[in-house]
């Protein structure tokens, strides 16, 4: 396993909620930041590089720098990670796919080509306000296919968390700089950017349901679609579940179309379906998303009404 790039100080940080049973929390548990509602688990991000779940990956696969796993409020996991038809697939992550940098062509999504990797570098600050509990993190995109390897792109995000009644609510804003004078050039592609892989019951094409902004239903047709929000669930243990992913309207192209796979539980954001873009020196790219975490099946009303109020958000 590669050295770790940085270790970060213990973290324990608390956000007023309704009761001191249901505070909302983030401690640091080994490689793992872990954010909790009371005793109830929200989410785990991934620090430093984890263990391999099987001994048969290659160690190539190792990451850190993602959201490991998210629950419901009724603890239902909605993720998975280091999926079996997709080892490079984690809960929430945020790599691009096919780019150019300094005529190379560094692949940062598929991992186990050993064309690109994402690494964890550290985290930031931390703080709690307002009944929610937010950290900053640091990550870095390695160009492999440079000989010595390059770091392409700096990367940061900014989450936060807070819990509602019936509901996580989980806000990602990531910005990302050029490491050098050179951009990062992201021609058109049907995938890459911020990815989220469903608890692997819903793999198949029958056990993920879907419901897109605009009503869509059909797998086949929301992929592709542009979208402001789109729900993904399914029954994990007997039970509904499901979160639904919203993208900020300031965000690039917005409505992003949506990468969804035919068969497994994978969606994904990705603005360079629509034609090329680039990262250029000197001008950061920015996108911001919010991940709602409920049980039962979708709620349309409730989601217009979250979709609202997140488009109020400056």
């Amino acid at each position: 396993m590669k050295p770790m790039i940085s270790c970060f100080a213990a973290v324990a940080v608390l956000a007023c909620h309704a009761s001191a049973a249901d505070a909302v929390t983030a401690v640091r548990e080994g490689r793992q930041l872990v954010v909790r509602s009371g005793a109830r688990e929200i989410l785990r991000y991934q620090a430093e590089e984890g263990e391999l779940p099987r001994k048969d990956i290659r160690e190539i696969f190792t990451r850190g720098g993602y959201i490991q796993s998210i629950h419901s409020p009724a603890g239902k996991l909605v993720t998975d990670d280091f999926p079996p038809n997709h080892l490079h697939h984690h809960g929430i992550w945020s790599p691009w796919t096919k780019t150019e940098f300094e005529g190379r062509e560094p692949d940062f999504w598929n991992m186990g080509d050993g064309k690109g990797r994402v690494e964890f570098v550290s985290v930031g600050e931390t703080w709690a306000k307002d009944g929610k509990v937010g950290f900053k993190t640091n990550h870095r995109f390695i160009d492999m296919t440079a000989k010595p390897e390059k770091v392409a792109l700096l990367e940061t995000w900014n989450v936060s968390v807070g819990a509602e009644e019936k509901a996580y609510v989980i806000d990602i804003d990531i910005t990302q700089t050029c490491a050098t004078d050179s951009p990062l050039k992201l021609p058109e592609y049907h995938y890459g950017g911020l990815g989220f892989r469903g608890n692997r019951a819903w793999d198949g094409a029958a056990n993920l349901k879907v419901l897109a902004a605009s009503g869509l239903t059909d797998r086949d047709k929301v992929n592709t679609a542009k979208e402001p929000w789109c729900w993904v669930g399914g029954e994990v243990e007997g039970a509904a579940c499901g979160v639904t992913i919203l993208s900020h309207p300031s965000n690039f192209r917005a409505p992003q179309p949506i990468r969804l796979h035919p068969t497994e539980p994978f969606f994904c954001y990705a603005p360079q379906q629509t034609g090329a873009m680039e990262i250029v020196p000197g001008k950061p790219y920015q996108a911001r998303y919010r991940i709602i975490v409920t049980d039962g099946e979708v709620d349309v009303e409730a989601i217009r009404k979250w979709a609202e109020d997140y488009a109020k958000v400056k």
